[in-house]
């Protein structure tokens, strides 16, 4: 009876502490600059690294800068709240910049003629897990949309233009209840 208990202690200890490290994938709303909901992000960890599949509405079309944000803040209309780019070993800006690039660097995307984003991006050197490359270590991150493209090279930040969406990286943020743009309302389905 007594090792009937000790394995099931055992047993409810795994299950406890792998339920409460789950953080992969993690879905964010983002939102333009009059706080409407525009799309989401679901960022995955995978073996090299995390995965940003980004289904965003509403940009103009053409080509925008995308980078993570060192804090889980999106105070409209500008996002400055945000913080600099996620840069925790203290590199200089740009995919281009042979002393770069920032861990939160990523890769334009463009959105089409209806000003939709529908792609995926890799965060090589990010991690979801517990560390120093963590997008949820402290309070979390934020991933930023801007106006225009990065230039690659420029410092600080790609000279990529006005902050124009956000969405708060963290634990609780696949916890947002807003509907999404992007996916058909159910109601209307059902009528």
């Amino acid at each position: 009876m007594k090792k009937w208990s000790v394995s099931l202690s055992i047993l409810l200890l795994l299950i406890v502490g792998c339920s409460g490290g789950e953080r992969s994938p993690l879905e964010t709303s983002v939102y333009n600059s009059e706080n409407d909901k525009i799309g989401t992000a679901v960022f995955t960890e995978q073996p090299e690294g995390v995965q940003v599949k980004l289904k965003i509405e509403g940009l103009e079309p053409g080509m925008h800068g995308v980078h993570i944000h060192e804090f889980p803040k999106c105070e409209a209309p500008d996002f400055k709240s945000a913080g600099n780019h996620f840069n925790p070993l203290a590199k200089e800006h740009g995919l281009m910049n042979s002393k770069g690039a920032h861990a939160g660097d990523m890769p334009n995307v463009e959105a089409d003629a209806s000003g939709m984003i529908d792609t995926e991006l890799m965060l090589p050197e990010a991690k979801l897990k517990e560390d120093q490359m963590s997008l949820l270590r402290k309070e979390g991150t934020s991933i930023v949309i801007h106006s225009g493209p990065d230039d690659g090279m420029s410092q600080p930040s790609g000279d990529s233009g006005d902050r124009v969406a956000c969405g708060k990286i963290t634990l609780n943020a696949d916890k947002d209840e807003a509907s999404d743009p992007t996916e058909p309302d159910k109601k209307q389905e059902n009528n």
